[in-house]
């Protein structure tokens, strides 16, 4: 291609994104038709988004998955698109507060519950939808999975008290906060891109040691993350190992002791009498 062909090509991109249009590929269109056919489609859109994107791509030949893809027996999976997600992603834009009504893990119908919702989150572990939000009432930090929603509805808050809420809630967030400093045995040095993955959804820091050929990775992660941490950490096994951290290093040092115990191998006299006490109370 000459320079005046990229010149040219580049001013016209250039124009359709500021006139807000993208160009896309035929097959792009046939796979966005075959995904509007998911049942999620109608949560993910609204009811004239999704009409007019399938009259638009109603020339458009379908990829039929039937042919290309065989879906084996599996578990039963949660959706991943949650029909709260458009609303409540809506009040955070706007900066606006939510008037909620959910259910407690007893069953109990709580309604009414105003509050400023602050986040939306995934949790990779239970494959669930999670709202992050400051209860007024309470002037407490609320984690409520969206599942346990009933309706949700917006009101307006003043603008000043907004930011003061979203000002205050990084505060309570980092007051909840621990941190954890975990070592990379050298032998498994090469493998660091891959340890490094396993936390890539955490804050983290590292540090090399040239003279002990050693890296050191300070993970900072909230109170109710550590179960989620701990899976890594066993994921990795003897890749790594708990310097800091005397809660990670008790668990570990428990799910060491209870692997061990299964196969009559004791570390010590502590590990024999927890694995006896098991033995009794699951005879029991």
């Amino acid at each position: 291609m000459n320079p005046f062909e990229k010149i040219f090509n580049y001013r016209l991109l250039s124009r359709l994104d500021d006139s807000g249009t993208f160009m896309v590929t035929s097959h792009e269109r046939q796979w966005l038709k075959t995904m509007l056919r998911h049942p999620s489609a109608a949560d993910a859109f609204s009811p004239g988004t999704l009409e007019k994107l399938r009259s638009i791509l109603e020339r458009e030949p379908s990829i039929e998955t039937a042919v290309y893809v065989t879906e084996k027996a599996r578990s039963a999976d949660k959706q991943l698109y949650h029909p709260m997600l458009r609303p409540l992603r809506r009040c955070l834009q706007r900066l606006s507060g939510v008037r909620l009504t959910y259910s407690t893990k007893g069953g109990q119908i709580v309604s009414g519950q105003t509050g400023m919702p602050f986040k939306l989150e995934y949790s990779m572990v239970k494959k669930e939808w999670y709202l992050l939000w400051y209860h007024l009432r309470h002037r407490a930090l609320m984690s409520t999975r969206l599942q346990k929603i009933v309706s949700v509805s917006d009101f307006v808050i003043p603008p000043d008290e907004a930011e003061r809420i979203r000002g205050q809630i990084p505060r309570m967030l980092d007051s909840r906060k621990t941190d954890a400093l975990i070592e990379v045995v050298p032998a498994y040095n090469r493998e660091l891109s891959r340890i490094l993955y396993a936390f890539s959804c955490f804050e983290k820091d590292v540090e090399y040691d040239p003279a002990a050929g050693l890296y050191r990775i300070r993970v900072c992660f909230l109170g109710d993350e550590s179960e989620y941490l701990l899976s890594k950490l066993r994921f990795l096994g003897k890749r790594v190992r708990v310097v800091q951290g005397d809660y990670l290093q008790k668990r570990m040092h428990e799910s060491a002791t209870k692997a061990l115990a299964r196969y009559g191998i004791f570390p010590d006299a502590e590990g024999r009498e927890e694995a006896a006490a098991a033995s009794e109370a699951a005879e029991g």
